[in-house]
């Protein structure tokens, strides 16, 4: 091959990298494993004292979650070849699997109990929190009933409140786990969905207002959920019992200042922030990367929501309903999943339990978020091959 071939070969291989690459959304790609990264870093820095108290071993947590990060990204390279007509025909399928998963979870001897709760079960080496996975199932489920129903849902009340019974059945059973904060963002998350689909206003408005009133009735009626509440409008009046979490959290934030105390220099992971690597991750960041670490994250997360439902809105205007409605739902639950958490960091939001998306140490989260992240972006995918002309027929099965 004389050397014009070969640079002529070169720049043919090159031009087809970057049309391929043009064919995914890089920024989303991007800020997807911008985020896992910081998360990787945070989680071995927020567990190591607790993981070398407990087990002997710094990066035991670490560890762990780079190998459920590594089986994440395995899985999501799958799910990026599989067409989203195939999860279309299989919501029925999807819905099916989620509420028997979080019946089964319930049976007595079966599920696992910790912290007062029973929401995993036992797979072999690993527990499966069923709530993450049934969150994905019932939002494939709902973008597809959208879809089939959609001038039913839009036209009438009965079309309307049909859905409803569905996520009433899923909340209820969350709830007896219990997981109030998995249904109120599942909840949220389809009323999102339905809204986006064009629903009336007044109906949607007067199911958000019927659904505010019994959250908020089942709060109160719950002493557990109650004294949360209570102790998020004053943590200061019980510092060391009721209030001792979300104080402890402030307290980093404000020891986090501009730019941080440094990576790995935080006090409150100190065994003063309970669950330091999972549902207060973000405190801790705070802390050791300060404002600017802490405002990095929320740009993340911003992009990645933006990204979502701009790439919902493309597959819309291209007659794609079920990737838009998809990609909406996604959009919405990494949304409010991190908008939970982070406000429940501040103080600004009562204790809820939800780990932040692709950050926070737990391997069922790690591998359900890098589903919806390969979903979302699968999604992108098509929308550039449509818009391109050149269609779906030829791509992977």
């Amino acid at each position: 091959m004389s050397a014009t071939q070969a640079v002529t070969l070169a720049e043919v291989r090159r031009r087809r990298a970057q049309a391929y690459m043009r064919n995914w959304d890089t920024l989303l790609a991007m800020a997807i494993l911008a985020l896992i990264c910081f998360g990787l870093v945070m989680v071995a820095s927020a567990s190591i004292t607790i993981a070398d108290r407990k087990m002997g071993q710094p990066f035991y947590f670490f560890d762990r979650q780079v190998f459920f990060t590594l089986i994440g990204l395995a899985v999501a390279w799958m799910v990026l070849r599989v067409r989203l007509d195939h999860w279309q025909k299989a919501g029925p399928l999807c819905l099916m699997l989620a509420l028997l998963m979080l019946a089964v979870v319930l049976v007595p001897g079966v599920g696992r109990q910790a912290n007062g709760s029973i929401r995993w079960l036992p797979l072999g080496f690993f527990y499966l929190q069923v709530s993450e996975l049934a969150k994905l199932l019932i939002v494939v489920y709902m973008a597809g009933y959208l879809v089939r129903h959609g001038d039913e849902v839009r036209g009438s009340l009965s079309g309307f409140l049909k859905p409803m019974v569905v996520l009433v059945v899923a909340c209820f059973l969350l709830l007896l786990e219990p997981d109030f904060g998995a249904a109120v963002v599942l909840l949220a998350t389809a009323l999102g969905m339905m809204y986006l689909a064009g629903v009336r206003l007044w109906q949607f408005g007067l199911l958000l207002l019927v659904t505010a009133v019994a959250m908020s009735a089942l709060a109160y009626f719950s002493p557990y959920r109650w004294a949360r509440v209570v102790s998020f409008l004053n943590p200061w009046d019980d510092p060391f019992n009721s209030g001792f979490q979300l104080v402890q959290s402030l307290i980093a934030f404000g020891r986090g200042g501009w730019f941080g105390v440094g990576l790995g220099g935080s006090i409150q992971k100190l065994f003063y922030l309970p669950e330091a690597h999972t549902d207060f991750l973000f405190a801790v960041l705070a802390e050791e990367l300060g404002l600017v670490g802490a405002a990095t994250i929320i740009v993340l997360f911003t992009i990645v929501v933006w990204r979502a439902c701009l790439i919902g809105a493309r597959a819309e205007r291209n007659g794609r309903f079920f990737s838009a409605y998809l990609s909406y739902g996604l959009g919405l639950w990494l949304g409010l999943q991190a908008f939970t958490n982070i406000g429940v960091n501040m103080g600004v939001l009562p204790t809820k339990g939800l780990t932040l998306p692709l950050m926070s140490y737990g391997g069922s989260s790690m591998v359900v978020t890098c589903v919806v992240a390969a979903l979302l972006l699968r999604a992108s995918h098509e929308n550039h091959l449509l818009e391109n002309g050149r269609g779906l027929s030829g791509d992977t099965p």
